[in-house]
């Protein structure tokens, strides 16, 4: 069985014969273990020889690749204004009107600086229109090609991941207002999520049949922070869950599964997660309160589960500690009998050195067979 064909098993309820495996990284972690002995090979870049770590979805043999953000979703296309600038970060407005304050050298989540989109009548007056109308532009068709043709040689399982309508909106209305308007305003935020729903139906509907379909999808909603979410499950399943269940259908109707995505403890959002019909969840944050063998007890005949391994136990780079916390997580899951994917509680930090990493995919490889 390829890689291709047991994920589709573990995420369809079909057959497969082991744990799958997976990962995210942050940018700088893979680099950093090239003096640690990670492999490199000579690229051309530019018309340059570039020397740089090779594929780590080969190196590790992962099962599933990405293709990221296939299309804009910025209303007004082409707009960055940079506001202010130091050797160390960069202000730039983008074109949903946000201003997000970035580092230069190292990656992190943005600081957030200023919204002009602060009001129903600023959205509907100059970006609501720019969003209503298929443009193939804004489509990285090649990309999409490219990482296909890539990831189906291999065999790998390969999905088109993008933010959605919540994470959108936090990104151009700013998390204040957002809240706020949550209870203030709720008729804009059904419009705005009306407005991306079709938009993502459109955009995602003109890459599949230029392109071709992928093997599933996979949709980015910080919905939770550490114990709590960021709004009731009421009001999540009042003005979000109808939107989620919609594009989770369309894209069912393509024979595609979905994975959400989600960091902070979910516990409450779970019931919302199985009514708007998600395949699998990621990645059952243990620092914010998720349990992932809590959820496979409650949700196995309904989810499959991917991550929820406690980066922290990586991040003491002790053999020792690392083996219990592998163990304990695949052979439970695995007695659970849920539909499991190994992957990290959220990504693959710096403060993991590559030979930890290395020896928690040997721990992982000793019991991944169901």
């Amino acid at each position: 069985m390829n890689s291709r064909d047991l994920i589709h098993g573990l995420l369809t309820k079909g057959r497969y014969d082991r744990v799958g495996l997976y990962e995210h990284f942050w940018p700088e972690t893979v680099p950093g273990w090239v003096p640690q002995g990670y492999p490199t090979h000579t690229v051309l870049r530019d018309g340059q020889e570039v020397v740089e770590p090779v594929d780590f979805h080969d190196h590790f043999g992962f099962d599933m690749d990405r293709c990221w953000g296939p299309f804009e979703t910025v209303p007004i296309r082409g707009q960055r204004e940079v506001l202010d600038e130091s050797d160390e970060w960069v202000i730039t407005r983008d074109g949903a009107g946000a201003a997000f304050k970035r580092w230069k050298h190292h990656s992190g989540p943005p600081e957030h600086v200023d919204f002009a989109m602060s009001s129903r009548a600023i959205w509907e007056r100059d970006y609501r229109s720019h969003l209503l109308d298929l443009d193939p532009t804004r489509i990285d068709f090649e990309r999409a090609r490219d990482t296909l043709t890539r990831a189906r040689a291999a065999g790998r399982w390969v999905f088109y991941g993008h933010l959605f309508a919540w994470e959108i909106a936090r990104q151009s209305l700013g998390d204040i207002n957002l809240y706020q308007s949550l209870v203030t305003d709720p008729d804009w935020i059904l419009d705005f999520n009306r407005v991306y729903t079709d938009f993502f139906k459109a955009h995602f509907r003109a890459l599949f049949e230029a392109v071709g379909l992928p093997d599933g999808i996979w949709l980015y909603e910080d919905l939770a922070f550490r114990g709590r979410l960021f709004a009731s499950p009421r009001t999540f399943g009042k003005l979000l869950l109808p939107f989620e269940a919609e594009l989770v259908e369309f894209f069912h109707g393509f024979g595609l599964p979905v994975v959400l995505h989600s960091c902070g403890c979910v516990t409450q959002a779970l019931p919302l997660v199985v009514e708007a019909g998600f395949d699998a969840l990621q990645p059952m944050e243990i620092k914010a309160g998720c349990d992932p063998l809590a959820y496979a007890q409650q949700y196995r005949d309904r989810l499959a589960f991917i991550g929820g391994l406690d980066i922290r136990i990586l991040e003491t780079n002790d053999r020792e500690v690392i083996r219990q916390g592998v163990t304990d997580l695949v052979k439970g899951m695995k007695t659970l009998d849920a539909r499991f994917i190994f992957h990290s509680d959220h990504s693959i930090t710096t403060a993991v050195t590559y030979d930890s990493y290395r020896y928690a995919l040997s721990v992982y490889r000793e019991c991944m067979a169901y």
